[in-house]
């Protein structure tokens, strides 16, 4: 199959390079290290095994680029408001389009702006930063889940989890609803809580007093799918995802980073949409708004 990388950082250039690196004919979309990577190419430095790409299919504008299968979005959800001009020059009557994007509520705006595209959740698991030209540093982890959220075509569907387990990435198809819950159960608590205290994930949990302040954070998270009916996600899987980080590299999340780059950082789905969804199904997260609120004082006075 074709493929389009809209968003070649930290995850759309890790996985958009699995897969030219196996052999799928991948574009990728550039903006500040097109020319850079016109010249010297791909980089990724690997736990898995690093490996270079020293010619790829580079783009600036989609306009340029070919119709392809699967269009991959690795963009910030904070540019999401730039898909509808994006999008339709990569699209034709069968392409599916995978948001690998952080937070909840994200398809759903997305369909609103294109009526009837077809679009999956790409649910990544992944320590991976790109923090100069051309180079993606990838740290640990790098499963990515699939959940469908109106792809009609089951075998493209298919096909592209099996192009990315071709590619060496452990790809699994989960219920879309459930996922971005259980999505969010890591990344509320995390992303937030690095840029309030300006810290990393392995300082939270060493110390009592945030080790817990994550767990209740978590717990909030899970009491939300719980009210819309989804009974999966228990009290289990917070141990669980906090057992997997105290595992994991010391980390900075995508928001952290943001941060500190004086990026936009995500708030908008990471939190405010997933507290809008909460008071709907009548579910208050006062840690959570609380946190909500210093992050957006955080990002006023920058």
């Amino acid at each position: 199959m074709k493929y389009a990388i809209i968003g070649t950082g930290a995850i759309g250039g890790y996985y958009g390079a699995k897969l030219a690196h196996s052999g799928q004919d991948t574009h990728f979309l550039l903006h500040s290290d097109y020319q850079f990577v016109c010249q010297h190419g791909l980089q990724v430095h690997s736990c898995d095994g690093s490996f270079h790409l020293p010619r790829v299919n580079v783009y600036q504008c989609t306009a340029d680029m070919p119709q392809v299968d699967v269009v991959i979005v690795g963009l910030k959800t904070t540019n999401n408001h730039m898909l509808a001009e994006l999008l339709p020059p990569l699209l034709h009557e069968k392409t599916v389009v995978v948001l690998i994007q952080n937070g909840v509520g994200v398809e759903q705006d997305v369909e609103q702006a294109l009526p009837g595209i077809q679009l999956v959740a790409g649910l990544a698991f992944i320590c991976s930063a790109k923090t100069e030209p051309g180079v993606v540093n990838h740290q640990c982890y790098g499963q990515i889940n699939f959940g469908n959220y109106s792809c009609r075509d089951t075998q493209l569907f298919n096909a592209l989890v099996e192009d990315f387990r071709a590619a060496g990435i452990t790809a699994g198809v989960v219920d879309y609803a459930e996922a971005r819950w259980r999505k969010a159960v890591w990344n509320m608590p995390f992303n937030g809580m690095t840029v309030a205290l300006n810290t990393q994930t392995d300082c939270l949990l060493k110390n009592a007093s945030t080790r817990a302040l994550i767990r209740d954070l978590m717990m909030e998270v899970i009491s939300v799918p719980k009210a819309l009916g989804i009974h999966t996600i228990g009290e289990d899987f917070v141990e669980k995802m906090i057992r997997m980080t105290d595992e994991m590299t010391p980390y900075s999340p995508s928001m952290k980073l943001d941060f500190d780059f004086h990026r936009p950082m995500e708030i908008q789905y990471l939190y405010t949409r997933p507290i809008q969804i909460a008071h709907e199904a009548g579910v208050r997260l006062p840690k959570l708004e609380m946190l909500e609120a210093e992050l957006r004082f955080i990002d006023s006075i920058r």
